[in-house]
């Protein structure tokens, strides 16, 4: 039974929550009710799941030495040697290769592809790049922006270039949120010297990562922006006009994704603070589901965003 846990634990199923960015293709496409596309893109996350799995247990087996020295990663189940090497390695071999075939003979051959890059990027990452200031952003942002892709590639639908400039922006924001939280984290252990935890962290400085995240969160604002006022919703558009008077202009119509700008915002402004202040950025869906009013945000930012597509006519 304690095995058990510890091979749940060791899969980390709480972060399969990143792979729900594939449905961002079908959601804005208006397409999320469709049975065909649905079902296939839902494939697409199991596939994701097991494969994100995969990669987390080959991360772990090059982290392991300096995993014991990190006050929170040293309870993990390889670090704590709750688990054998050997069988880490059995399972994740398991998933990878189990997933790359459901991947292949359920979904389509360009998602397939999708996948095979997604796996070389993070063994890469495991191997050396996670050492490599600046370039160790760059690819754990990519995995999320290769999520988004997974889901174009399985729907055969594709994002506005507005909406992928903001996962874009958005990813690199997260991306320097979770090294920002490290460094805060590794730089008040004592006795312990930054780049024997993480060596990319010795070339960060907090004013640098201040900068990035200042950055890339003022571009997902602008982008965002962009893009709900230059769409165009398409979905049932069952229509308002029996509730909405004729002199309201059309142009109203047009740009109700505009009101989702605001639980945007509250989002970014939120998870700003629980870097800033509670040093939580390092782990994304950690932060997500401890805060309460940003998981309501967020919520409430999906339900917006389905109504208006789906419901409210252009």
């Amino acid at each position: 039974m304690k095995l058990a846990f510890n091979i749940v634990r060791l899969l980390r199923p709480r972060q399969w929550i990143k792979n729900l960015a594939v449905f961002a293709a079908i959601t804005f496409s208006g397409e999320l009710f469709n049975p065909q596309v649905l079902n296939k893109v839902i494939i697409a996350f199991i596939v994701l799941s097991g494969l994100s799995s995969a990669t987390y247990i080959i991360n772990d087996i090059f982290d392991i030495k300096s995993d014991r020295f990190h006050p929170f990663k040293k309870f993990r189940p390889l670090a704590n040697r709750d688990i054998p090497i050997s069988l880490a390695i059995f399972i994740a071999a398991i998933f990878a290769i189990g997933s790359i075939y459901v991947g292949l003979k359920y979904v389509t051959l360009t998602f397939f592809i999708i996948t095979l890059i997604y796996i070389v990027l993070q063994f890469l990452y495991s191997f050396f790049l996670k050492s490599v200031a600046v370039a160790d952003i760059l690819v754990i942002a990519a995995g999320y922006i290769l999520r988004v892709s997974a889901g174009e590639f399985a729907s055969g639908f594709h994002i506005s270039v507005w909406l992928l400039l903001t996962a874009i922006s958005l990813s690199l924001f997260l991306a320097v949120g979770k090294r920002k939280s490290e460094l805060t984290l590794v730089s008040q252990i004592k006795d312990v010297h930054i780049a024997s935890i993480r060596k990319s962290l010795s070339h960060y400085s907090e004013r640098l990562l201040d900068v990035y995240a200042t950055m890339f969160a003022t571009s997902t604002f602008v982008f965002y922006s962009l893009f709900t006022f230059l769409e165009n919703p398409k979905g049932f558009q069952l229509g308002l006009n029996i509730i909405l008077p004729d002199f309201i202009p059309t142009f109203f119509y047009r740009k109700w994704l505009m009101i989702t700008i605001a639980p945007v915002v509250y989002g970014l402004m939120r998870y700003i603070q629980d870097i800033y202040e509670k040093h939580e950025g390092e782990s994304p869906e950690k932060v997500l589901f401890s805060d309460i009013p940003l998981l309501t945000t967020v919520i409430l930012w999906i339900v917006l965003v389905i109504g208006i597509i789906y419901f409210i006519t252009q």
